[in-house]
């Protein structure tokens, strides 16, 4: 399965390549090799799995099998895209994800070790608009035991180590859910939960224990991992060959076709032909090393928590081979506001600040003015937008996401987790900020004093009446889950008044690519004429967004990442 680029031979041929391999990328691989292809997956990085092993890896596919009994439809589906997408993105693309993607993941599951649930409350992110649903849309990947992947463990790409506790050992959402109840024992019924929970977390940590016995990290598998490690070893039952560590310096054409690809590895060079096709899976063009700065808004992003594989090299020669970007869309690309820390081996440490923290009660966000200029309790992908167009007439890049200590206790703040201890490095290393008045705060971040104390007055007469008149938080469903459903009379507002006080601050962080290759809705990549580019085709953050810069639910990018590819899939095949 894991070749060696020197060990092909120098005609070697496949059916079918795919350059990338995060979750469409290998996705893309499975499904040709479902389609009794012989395929070869090259990743330009030593990891499997991309920015995917680094996500949450919900996948937003409406009306697959896990949407039955909530009442959607694919016309209330087709109605909320519509609605959330408008004419940023072309609305054929559209239909032809909400037609295969039930499909797509049927096969998956099928005929893969992929398996997928719905939680019981996951609302789209624009709940304002019709067709949005609280369920059934957005999937994940199910827990998974890493030891069946057996040699091939090493290659999948670790999680980011703050989203992981006590050296490796991962956590999702329900795991969470758990250690917390375990800290508050203060909280209505904790007696009662606690057993389950204390239960849940001896199972973790034994297993975590035994599996540092034997390597450098934990083995159970969740979120992105899980999703990786199934792709991986599902493409392994299925013989597909993987080259990693690789770079593609050309496309091979004939009469206009792309036949093959001309690549290297630490030193060898081969000419690889492709019979039927070229899959580009390679993550978008979000670090090439002049068009981040062309064309992401302005002043340039300095951070991405997205994983380092995404360098647009196979844009350059697919522009070279007739191809174009896609226009019109709302953003270039998804957004997120990051915190940023040095680790102790002087990596960056870049953590986006998804549901965790910003829509907590007590924990608000303001610009240098001290001033709020967002609903915190948004999507990460408006929070972002919000920085961008706010810094316009106030600095708001960075912004400050302000608590106090009990704010901070019990929710934490960025990579300073909840439980109201162990801050002194971060202090001292300037992540975190502490100030035993507000006035105090405001003078260590730069901020104005009198701003941020009138924001906060302000904020605390909202939370005693349960409304945010100014920007409307904890008004949507999407809003409330990313709250405290133990808190009232609103789970996102609390009050900010227990001293010290603490802050973070906050840059807007790109996590994929919103423009990229024109397609048509068979994923082949267009020419300026709209042409397909025969023998061509782009998946994922390759191919321009369905979504036209929108991010109207969890897992928008997957979804059709996974949906398209196994629609370039069968269209090689001759489906």
């Amino acid at each position: 399965m894991l070749q060696r680029l020197e060990s092909l031979a120098e005609d070697a041929a496949y059916d079918v390549i795919v350059l990338g391999a995060g979750g469409a990328g290998m996705a893309a691989a499975l499904f040709a090799a479902i389609e009794g292809q012989r395929v070869l997956l090259v990743e330009r990085t030593e990891f499997l799995g991309g920015t995917t092993a680094w996500s949450a890896a919900t996948t937003w596919v409406p009306n697959t099998q896990h949407a039955e009994g909530t009442g959607d439809s694919p016309d209330q589906a087709a109605s909320f895209l519509d609605h959330a997408v408008g004419n940023h993105a072309g609305a054929a693309l559209r239909q032809a994800f909400l037609e295969a993607g039930p499909q797509a993941i049927a096969c998956l599951e099928a005929q893969t070790d992929v398996k997928f649930r719905a939680r019981p409350l996951h609302p789209d992110y624009i709940q304002e608009v019709p067709g949005a649903v609280l369920r059934g849309r957005a999937l994940e990947p199910l827990p998974f035991d890493g030891r069946a992947l057996g040699e091939l463990f090493p290659l999948l790409r670790p999680p980011i180590p703050e989203f992981t506790v006590l050296g490796g050992m991962m956590v999702d959402r329900d795991d969470i859910g758990h250690l917390l109840r375990l800290r508050q024992p203060g909280k209505p019924g904790f007696w009662q939960s606690a057993w389950q929970s204390g239960r849940h977390a001896a199972r973790l940590l034994a297993r975590h224990a035994l599996d540092r016995l034997r390597g450098p990290r934990g083995t159970r598998l969740v979120m992105g991992n899980a999703l990786a490690g199934r792709l991986l070893l599902s493409l392994a039952r299925r013989g597909v060959d993987i080259l990693v560590s690789t770079r593609t310096e050309a496309l091979l054409r004939e009469a206009g076709r792309v036949i093959g690809l001309v690549m290297t590895q630490a030193g060898p060079r081969r000419q690889v032909m492709a019979r039927r096709g070229v899959i580009l899976a390679t993550g978008g063009f979000n670090r090439h090393p002049t068009r981040r700065a062309e064309m992401l808004p302005q002043p340039t992003p300095q951070f991405s928590p997205a994983a380092p594989g995404h360098t647009g090299e196979m844009h350059d020669l697919a522009l070279e081979a007739g191809a174009r970007y896609g226009e019109g869309g709302l953003d270039t690309a998804f957004w997120a506001p990051v915190s940023v820390r040095t680790r102790r081996d002087g990596s960056t440490a870049v953590f986006p600040h998804f549901v965790l923290d910003r829509g907590k009660p007590g924990i608000i966000a303001v610009n240098a003015a001290g001033r709020r200029f967002v609903n915190e309790a948004t999507s990460y992908h408006l929070f972002a937008r919000a920085m961008f167009q706010a810094h316009e007439t106030v600095p708001s890049i960075p912004c400050f996401l302000v608590t106090d200590a009990e704010g901070i206790r019990k929710y934490g703040l960025g990579m300073v987790r909840p439980g109201g201890g162990g801050f002194g490095s971060f202090l001292a290393e300037g992540y975190l900020h502490q100030g035993a008045t507000l006035a105090a705060l405001a003078g260590t971040l730069g901020v104005d004093a009198a701003g941020l104390e009138d924001t906060v007055a302000r904020m605390n007469r909202f939370a005693e009446a349960g409304e945010d008149p100014d920007f409307g938080r904890g008004s949507t469903a999407y809003h409330r889950v990313n709250g405290d459903a133990a808190h009232g009379p609103n789970p996102n507002l609390g009050p900010i008044g227990t001293p010290p006080f603490y802050a973070v601050k906050l840059w807007p962080g790109d996590i994929g690519a919103a423009t990229g290759l024109v397609t048509d809705t068979a994923a082949r990549v267009l020419d300026g004429a709209d042409r397909p580019i025969p023998g061509l085709y782009a998946v994922g953050n390759d191919m321009h967004s369905i979504m036209g810069g929108a991010y109207p639910g969890p897992g928008i990018t997957l979804g059709p990442g996974i949906t398209f590819a196994w629609i370039a899939a069968r269209h090689i095949s001759g489906h």
